[in-house]
């Protein structure tokens, strides 16, 4: 029989709860449970309908309250105690589509990549100068003139565009890095202009501008958030749960700042450099879609198969106009 959340229920917080609960299902079936997992559960558990429901009658039960909840426990999470009693590992899940299953593991033995360019076709328009002296500070910490990054293309080769593997590599296990992605407000502009994350993992935002900065995510998938960061300020650190491309990031005291995030739950993609080439390393043999993405010329993929241990070179994308 199989599942879905109830309709009506279709937030991203309760798209995520409802993946949790799923992998924790599947977990219960292999005998296997993840170290994530046992944090994303931890958010789960304060959104269940019954504990919503009885925590103000807990409190009221001084001591008799942890037996009480013990019950609710065991009625509202049956598959988390199935794991524990079945000797669950710290073994990673992957998800594809609603139905959650073990990973497959890599072998490093016998990975490759693949690389190519990405293309731009007509002409390529004029750079946009910034004006930053709208804000005395931007133009101290802005020495040189600045301009648009919306579209970047030196002698017919597209800069900033999100190369990823869409297909094929869900079923791989994969594990967050522990190094952090790291954006940068420097000259009163995003550095880098396109960023890619892998889900969980920490991105860190710097702001080595003598301005105040405000940085704002328009999410559709994951939590949105504003915060505000003083000269020189503390570094901040957020995450993204969930899988997103093209997430827009703005600043709400410079209108001409922006930026994207894209969040996959794998680590195979790469960002177009100024000459249009990109290189996805690691990837294991098998049969994948590669997809590019660019915020004004939309998307394009295609299908190509991967040996143990080959090198793709010269996979060729062409977006335009008339792309």
């Amino acid at each position: 029989m199989k599942l879905s959340p109830q309709s009506g229920q279709n937030s991203p917080a309760h798209r995520e709860r409802w993946d949790t609960w799923i992998k924790l299902s599947e977990c219960r079936r292999h005998g296997v449970i993840s170290a994530p997992l046992m944090a994303s559960l931890r958010d789960f558990t304060s959104e269940c309908p019954i504990t919503q429901r009885f925590r103000a009658g807990l409190s009221m039960l001084g001591p008799y309250g942890s037996a009480a909840g013990l019950l609710l426990a065991l009625w509202c999470f049956p598959p988390i105690f199935s794991s524990f009693i079945l000797g669950c590992q710290n073994q990673p899940t992957t998800l594809s589509g609603p139905v959650a299953r073990v990973a497959e593991p890599i072998d490093p033995a016998t990975v490759g990549s693949v690389s190519g360019t990405v293309t731009f076709t007509g002409t390529a328009p004029k750079p946009i100068a910034i004006d930053v002296g709208q804000d005395p500070a931007c133009s101290v910490a802005s020495k040189e003139q600045i301009f648009g990054e919306a579209l970047i293309a030196n002698d017919g080769k597209l800069a900033n565009a999100f190369v990823y593997v869409k297909r094929g590599a869900e079923k791989f296990a994969s594990t967050v890095p522990t190094e952090a992605a790291v954006l940068d407000q420097k000259g009163c502009r995003y550095e880098p202009h396109v960023l890619g994350l892998v889900t969980g993992q920490k991105l860190r935002i710097l702001n080595s501008d003598p301005a105040i900065h405000n940085v704002h995510p328009a999410a559709k998938n994951n939590q949105s958030w504003n915060i505000s960061q003083m000269p020189g300020g503390a570094p901040v650190e957020k995450t993204f749960a969930r899988e997103e491309l093209m997430v827009p990031v703005t600043c709400n005291q410079h209108p001409w700042m922006r930026m994207y995030v894209n969040v996959l739950r794998h680590p195979f993609f790469a960002i177009s450099d100024a000459g249009g080439r990109f290189e996805i390393r690691g990837l294991p043999p098998g049969d994948y879609t590669l997809a590019v993405v660019h915020e004004k010329l939309g998307t394009q993929e295609q299908q190509f198969k991967l040996a143990p241990r080959e090198t793709k070179r010269d996979v060729q994308f062409a977006l335009g106009s008339g792309k």
